[in-house]
């Protein structure tokens, strides 16, 4: 009775810890697809482009998604929209806890007529 018990308890902690793993990674993606209408876009060079305000803003809201992931950023800006072209990069920048200035590279990984997916790193 005592080892199936302990086997219990310890199949048990194992899929809690897997399943906190699994949590956390999709939870820390630095990875988004924003659709262009009319109220993301703006002109870059000719180009469409994810507005700046956009980008700064789910930057923030996913730079530190859980208290042991990353760091946590505030006043995220971006300098630029980010146009909608493949391999386009632009740094944003942020301030971290203690008022450091934090540079935030993002870039376009895909885009199509209608939508971009882009990452940021941290």
């Amino acid at each position: 009775m005592q080892r199936k018990f302990l086997v219990g308890v310890i199949g048990g902690a194992t899929a809690v810890v897997a399943l906190g793993g699994v949590g956390t990674y999709l939870l820390s993606g630095t990875e988004s697809t924003t659709s262009l209408d009319e109220y993301t876009v703006v002109t870059v060079d000719g180009h469409k482009a994810l507005s700046p305000d956009i980008v700064a803003g789910r930057t923030q809201s996913k730079y530190n998604p859980l208290p042991w992931v990353g760091e946590k950023v505030t006043g995220v800006t971006c300098p630029t929209g980010l146009k909608a072209v493949t391999g386009t990069k632009v740094t944003c920048t942020a301030k971290d806890d203690a008022g450091k200035s934090v540079s935030i590279p993002v870039s376009v990984v895909k885009a199509t007529d209608s939508s971009v997916t882009w990452k940021f790193e941290r």
